[in-house]
This record gives C-alpha cells, sequence and structure tokens, in this order.
C-alpha cells in the first residue's frame, strides 16, 4: 500500500512523518527531491535559468533559494512554469524510489499533491489539517517573514477544504 502525506504548508506534515521515520518507515520527501534536482540537474538549472533568470544560480553555481521563492510567488503562471519544469522529474524519482523500496507500506510526503496530480501515484492519502490561522502563525515563526508572504504562500496552494474532501484519512492538528 502506497500512502502520500499531504497537507498545507505549515499543517504538520514533517513532523507526522518525522514519527513515522521514528517507528521506522521510509518516507520519501517531494520537496527535498525537488530542491535536489533543482540543485543538481543540469538540464534542469538551465531550463529554471531561462525561465527566472541569470540571478537564479550564483556565480559559483549555488541556487538561491530567495529568488525562485520571490518569484514563484510573484504570480500563480510563475510557479506553474516552475512545476512544469521540476514536477515531472520529481514524480519520475518517486516512482524508482517507490518501485525498489522492500516494505509492504511506503510513504510520500508532498505537500502539492493534488496540484502535482501526484495523488494518482498512490493508493490513500493522509491529510494532515491545520486551520489557516495556526498554519499563517507557524510559518510566519517558521520562515521568519511577513503575514503578507505567509499569505501568499498559502494562496499557490488549494484550499483546504478541497483537500479535506478529497483525502481519505484526515489528522488534525491544530
Amino acid at each position: 500500500m502506497h500512502y502520500a502525506i499531504t497537507g498545507g504548508i505549515a499543517s504538520g506534515k514533517s513532523w507526522f512523518c518525522s514519527k513515522l521515520q521514528h517507528h521506522g518507515n521510509e518516507v520519501y520527501s517531494c520537496d527535498e527531491a525537488a530542491k535536489r534536482i533543482i540543485r543538481t540537474n543540469t538540464t534542469v538549472k538551465q531550463q529554471l535559468t531561462s525561465i527566472v533568470g541569470e540571478e537564479l544560480y550564483d556565480q559559483q553555481g549555488h541556487f538561491q533559494k530567495r529568488i525562485l521563492a520571490n518569484f514563484i510567488t510573484a504570480s500563480a503562471q510563475n510557479a506553474a512554469q516552475i512545476n512544469a519544469v521540476v514536477h515531472p522529474l520529481v514524480a519520475a524519482d518517486y516512482c524508482q524510489w517507490r518501485d525498489n523500496q522492500s516494505t509492504q507500506h511506503t510513504f510520500m510526503e508532498c505537500a502539492l499533491l493534488y496540484e502535482s496530480e501526484f495523488d494518482r501515484l498512490v493508493d490513500r492519502v493522509i491529510l494532515i489539517y491545520a486551520n489557516e490561522a495556526t498554519r499563517l502563525q507557524r510559518l510566519m515563526k517558521r520562515d521568519n517573514i511577513s503575514l503578507e508572504q505567509a499569505r501568499a504562500w498559502l494562496t499557490l496552494q488549494m484550499p483546504e477544504e478541497e483537500k479535506r474532501q478529497r483525502a481519505d484519512i484526515i489528522i488534525y492538528n491544530e
């Protein structure tokens, strides 16, 4: 059985996944895979640079996360352009990882599960749910950002109510 763990930004997905790992489960992180791909895949670097600009990687070739974050939160169209480059590679990487697991159950942590259509890659979806006010407070504290910046991140994700309707299991994490 293949499970996805999803939820809005700052809902507690990583906390839940750390509990799974503590009990001996392997968890695939789509976020970590995307970061690795963005930092190491030459073709992706070229594609993202052509979309975002030369400043996305510094002169030593190091990825500038803040530049990409600003680009993504500027518009849904910008986010879609980046996702179109990165998501297919993350999906392929996950499938390869999943197929190489020897356990009966696999777990994938994916914030943009429905937006990326990665829900088609798993059997069951576990939603970690926290209300918007809680998530905004957690996000501002965690990332040391303003309320405006935190709201910009929330608007890039599917509304929590829609996720609640689609999920198989809901864990409330207020």
